[in-house]
C-alpha cells in the first residue's frame, strides 16, 4: 500500500453547500474504502487549501480514482501528491547511485 495527501479546495458548488462538508466526508471515506483505499486523516486547514487528507491505496491508479470520484461530483478540487514513509525512503536511499 502506498500513502497520498490529497490537497483539496473547495468549488463555487462546494462552498455554497459547506454546512454539507461533514457529511460529504463521511461519503468521501466510505467511496475510499469501497474502492480498497483507507483514509488515515482527513483535516479541514485554514491557508491555500481547504482540506487535507492523508490516504493510503494500493497505487497510483486507485489513488487517481478515488481523486477524479470525489471531484466528479463537483464540491471539491484535488491534488494529490504521492507520499513516502520512513521505511520507504530507507528503500529509496538504498538505491541511489
Amino acid at each position: 500500500m502506498a500513502y497520498y495527501v490529497l490537497l483539496v479546495n473547495f468549488t463555487d458548488q462546494g462552498v455554497r453547500a459547506v454546512r454539507d462538508t461533514p457529511e460529504r466526508a463521511e461519503a468521501f471515506k466510505a467511496m475510499a474504502e469501497k474502492s480498497g483505499a483507507k483514509v488515515h486523516t482527513l483535516l479541514w486547514t485554514l491557508g491555500q487549501h481547504d482540506v487535507v487528507s492523508i490516504v493510503e491505496a494500493a497505487d497510483d491508479l486507485a489513488a487517481t480514482a478515488l481523486s477524479l470520484s470525489v471531484s466528479e461530483l463537483g464540491n471539491v478540487k484535488t491534488q494529490t501528491l504521492r507520499a513516502f514513509d520512513a521505511a520507504d525512503m530507507q528503500q529509496i536511499i538504498g538505491k541511489m547511485a
